[in-house]
């Protein structure tokens, strides 16, 4: 008998559906800059409960998940695949950790683990890509970590403090992250 892989459940993270306490959490991770300029290239702005709320009702074409912590259930970031193309069995990956303290412990690594098995398990997507800041040298490593390769690279795409940056777009292929995971 076949064993029954759990596709949300890591040794230190899972993967949940969103809950109604979360959003109070999340806006006080919009209030970090440093979170922002890392998660997104539009003008840092910390967003509402409200609309934070608006945001998630709108994600209709999307795989999104709320990252918690196996020991205590806290909820530590998120993970969406979006923008999905079924005809193509393509879609988009972000990610986002919240506070810092939750940061460099393995929580993003294992979750892009589980966020890609469920993308190429689950969905029957063949390629998930991602464009990642070039300053963000830890998210590239844990992308690269993961089987991401890059792509290609938009130049001078970011404007932050007087200093452009390019936007780096990384790809991984069902069959090459099969491959790593054997």
């Amino acid at each position: 008998m076949t064993k029954t892989i759990n596709l949300f459940t890591g040794k230190l993270v899972k993967l949940t559906a969103p809950r109604n306490e979360d959003l109070e959490v999340m806006a006080n991770w919009e209030e970090d800059a440093d979170y922002l300029r890392n998660l997104d290239t539009d003008i840092a702005y910390p967003r509402s409960i409200e609309q934070l709320e608006e945001e998630s009702k709108r994600s209709s074409g999307s795989k999104y998940f709320r990252l918690r912590t196996i020991e205590d259930d806290a909820l530590i970031g998120f993970v969406v695949i979006h923008s999905i193309e079924w005809n193509n069995q393509s879609g988009l990956l972000a990610i986002g950790i919240g506070d810092r303290p939750n940061q460099n412990k393995g929580y993003g690594s294992e979750a892009l683990q589980l966020i890609l098995r469920y993308a190429f398990h689950e969905l029957n997507l063949n390629r998930v890509g991602l464009d990642v800041i070039s300053y963000n040298g830890r998210a590239i490593r844990a992308y690269e970590k993961a089987g991401f390769v890059v792509e290609g690279r938009v130049r001078s795409a970011v404007y932050r403090d007087g200093v452009y940056s390019d936007r780096i777009n990384m790809g991984i292929l069902k069959s090459e992250w099969e491959k790593i995971n054997n």
